[in-house]
């Protein structure tokens, strides 16, 4: 498993840290997503054999949310 933290710009209440979470799930291999508009990151714990940071990066922009690198 490897941990992942990701800056994530967009976030402005609880259904936006809700929707990020949810899209990160959604991947293969994720066993951890936690998003936090406070702190405006996501912290993602993965097996990178299964899902990669590109893929994490793109379900998060997907919805609508910027990865800020």
């Amino acid at each position: 498993m490897e941990k992942l933290v990701l800056r994530v710009d967009g976030m402005t209440c609880g259904h936006c840290e809700i929707a990020v979470q949810e899209a990160i799930r959604k991947l293969p291999g994720i066993k951890k997503a936690k998003a936090t508009k406070r702190k405006k990151e996501a912290i993602i714990e993965y097996d990178p054999a299964l899902s990669t940071k590109d893929a994490i990066v793109k379900a998060i922009n997907d919805t609508g949310y910027q990865v800020i690198a």
